[in-house]
């Protein structure tokens, strides 16, 4: 099979403090986060950092799993490895988009050719130690956004936005 040139998709929860990350965990509980993550990723490819991908400890099933490292002779199960984004994505064999899924670096390098951006925003801030990259938000049209509340004893308020790059 050929590899695409699919659109590049970021997939992230972000506080509004822009933490999406504390210890190499997520900060907090949200399983209608986790629902959509899945709901949106199946079927296509995953990239992530070698970071992000210790933390999952396996691989993300019916998803085409990447992992960039800088390790020489890094190896893991089920996951193609790496040594960049764009190698990542040269790899990929899914339908588009393929999935930016972390961690910050990998974000960061990403956020310049994203086309689209699927954000749960967090309405409060959150302690942590890894952050989602800034972005112009002039650059980015919302599509749309669909308001939730999270399970107590947290009962955060958050929204399930998309975001598209808007032409030039």
């Amino acid at each position: 099979m050929t590899p695409l040139e699919p659109d590049l998709a970021l997939i992230a929860a972000v506080a509004s403090n822009g933490v999406i990350g504390i210890g190499n965990a997520l900060p907090w509980y949200l399983p209608e986060d986790l629902k959509r993550f899945r709901a949106l990723t199946t079927g296509h490819a995953v990239i992530m950092g070698r970071k992000t991908w210790d933390s999952l400890g396996r691989a993300l099933p019916s998803r085409q799993n990447i992992v960039v490292t800088r390790q020489q002779g890094y190896l893991a199960d089920g996951v193609i490895i790496a040594s960049s984004l764009d190698a990542a994505i040269r790899s990929t064999t899914l339908p588009p988009p393929v999935f930016c899924i972390g961690g910050a670096e990998l974000f960061s390098v990403a956020l310049p050719g994203a086309e689209l951006m699927y954000l749960t925003e967090i309405a409060r801030p959150i302690a942590g130690d890894t952050f989602f990259p800034a972005f112009d938000r002039r650059e980015w049209q919302e599509t749309s956004r669909e308001a939730r509340r999270g399970p107590p004893p947290e009962a955060l308020d958050y929204a399930f936005v998309t975001y598209q790059r808007q032409s030039s």
